[in-house]
């Protein structure tokens, strides 16, 4: 069975950046509310509401900030303050970040307000000591986090506007809430292999590199004690599907499914499943119309495999999010 089970009493996990709910904390006292969080995943996530900046004691409003470096090889960053660069608050943005990755380590997920120089992930505007603007980087808050918190997936709220990002994202926080999940319980041999079991087809959609690198580790579970290897496990789990999954190389895992159906179907079936997969792929139809029709014959058809029914790929997270309807 997916992991894709949630209901208003048990969701999952999720940290946010506080403004994107709406809440007036940025420095000139306003918000990014970001409709999408606040009225689609609230269904499903519970959020953490995290500002960083407030969180070392700055107030609303406040001078702004923004990520200096000496010189253009300089690679350390500073958060110095806009108007007064003697404000540095690069210490406490990065103290305040372990205290709540130790406060915040079972979170399957964590979306950030973009630009922003405590809390931008990526492409955040780096300034020259001289105020010349000079490259990018990443806040200083979400920079620390990011490290200290490997497995948790993170990303910009402004990115989950791209369709193909923001399905990846959600794939990652559902397996990662599902791990959490199974490590509840006492950890097991077959407990492990039946997890991954569930797996393969999607890790395969993402990484075939870290899909072959995953068998090799699950080879020899006496090899090493089983709990490192659990560990290893899931770090290379999240890091294969870190990579989103391409058109070709989720051509690829329908046909290796279909493949379970083909003593099941008649020739008409199977020409018509073969040809929605060739229309996917060329970017006629999205991923679900192809999808649709495998899963509904592996649910129809007698006798076909539980471990084809079982895989995770099939339903990585809600339906009704309509996440496969535009990749």
């Amino acid at each position: 069975m997916a992991n894709t089970e949630t209901s208003s009493s048990v969701r999952i996990p999720v940290g946010i950046s506080s403004c994107l709910l709406g809440e007036p904390v940025r420095f000139n006292g306003s918000h990014k509310r970001s409709r999408f969080c606040t009225d689609t995943l609230s269904r499903y996530f519970e959020f953490t509401s995290v500002c960083p900046e407030m969180g070392i004691g700055m107030p609303v409003p406040r001078p702004p900030i923004r990520l200096v470096s000496q010189n253009a090889n300089d690679p350390e960053v500073r958060a110095l303050g806009t108007d007064n660069p003697d404000l540095d608050v690069t210490i406490p943005l990065r103290d305040y970040a372990h205290q709540q990755a130790a406060r915040l380590d079972q979170l399957c997920g964590y979306i950030f307000m973009q630009k922003s120089p405590s809390c931008g992930l990526f492409g955040v505007k780096r300034y020259l000591a001289n105020g010349h603007p000079e490259g990018a980087t990443g806040g200083v808050f979400a920079t620390e986090l990011q490290r200290l918190l490997p497995l948790v997936p993170m990303e910009e709220a402004g990115r989950l506007n791209d369709d193909t990002l923001r399905e990846n994202f959600m794939v990652r926080v559902f397996t990662l809430h599902d791990w959490r999940q199974f490590r509840s319980q006492p950890l097991t041999a077959n407990g492990l292999i039946n997890f991954h079991s569930r797996y393969k087809y999607l890790v395969m959609a993402h990484s075939v590199a870290q899909y072959k690198t995953i068998g090799r580790l699950l080879a020899d579970l006496r090899s090493r004690a089983l709990e490192d290897i659990a560990d290893d496990y899931i770090l290379a789990l999240m890091t294969a599907l870190a990579k989103p999954a391409s058109r070709k190389s989720h051509t690829n895992t329908l046909q290796h499914l279909q493949g379970y159906l083909r003593h099941h179907l008649d020739s008409g079936d199977r020409e018509e499943l073969t040809e929605l997969i060739g229309q996917y792929r060329q970017g006629i139809v999205p991923l679900i119309v192809p999808l649709t029709l495998l899963k509904h014959h592996l649910a129809h058809s007698q006798d076909v495999s539980v471990y084809a029914r079982n895989q995770v790929y099939l339903n990585p997270h809600p339906y009704e999010l309509g996440l496969r309807n535009a990749i």
